[in-house]
């Protein structure tokens, strides 16, 4: 049935496939500009910037999670951000969502982090039910910032 392990050099065309589904689903995939060659070389590369776990359900990859190291100042110690959970709406209702976010969490714990963090998109209902319903703390009066492109290129600038 549900078997879920950690993504490795392999697993590089389905996660790429995955995170494509993901962007489609969030109206984002004018954005997903990203290659195999990025996921090989960040993900599997010789330093890593993020790790991923892989869903299957009967042997087929139908789902992921992808998360990465953050710092939290106040606490002192370290967490763990979650960029992107997916399940292949088909797959959706079988639990594999929430196991994959046990995973996520367990590795969290085991690593001794003080928090999970992820975002979700304002819009995404069926998302924001299930994270209430696990308890998840929203902080609404926190607002997601993030400079790209010729943004954090003008402002890096600053610094030269």
């Amino acid at each position: 049935m549900l078997k879920i392990h950690p993504a490795d050099i392999n697993d590089v065309s389905v996660l790429t496939a995955l995170i494509r589904e993901l962007a489609d689903y969030e109206r984002l995939s004018h954005e997903a500009i990203l290659t195999e060659a990025d996921i090989a070389r960040d993900g599997f590369g010789e330093n890593p910037k993020f790790r991923a776990l892989i869903a299957e359900w009967e042997g087929q990859a139908v789902g992921y999670a992808c998360f990465f190291e953050l710092y939290s100042t106040f606490h002192g110690c370290a967490g763990l951000f979650l960029e992107d959970i997916f399940v292949r709406p088909q797959f959706r209702g079988k639990g594999i969502g929430k196991a994959l976010l046990a995973q996520v969490a367990d590795v969290a714990c085991k690593e001794g982090n003080s928090c999970l963090r992820w975002e979700v998109l304002d819009w995404n209902t069926p998302a924001i039910e299930f994270y209430r319903k696990l308890g998840s703390e929203f902080r609404s009066e926190w607002k997601s910032v993030c400079l790209l492109g010729d943004a954090l290129q003008t402002v890096a600038k600053g610094a030269r």
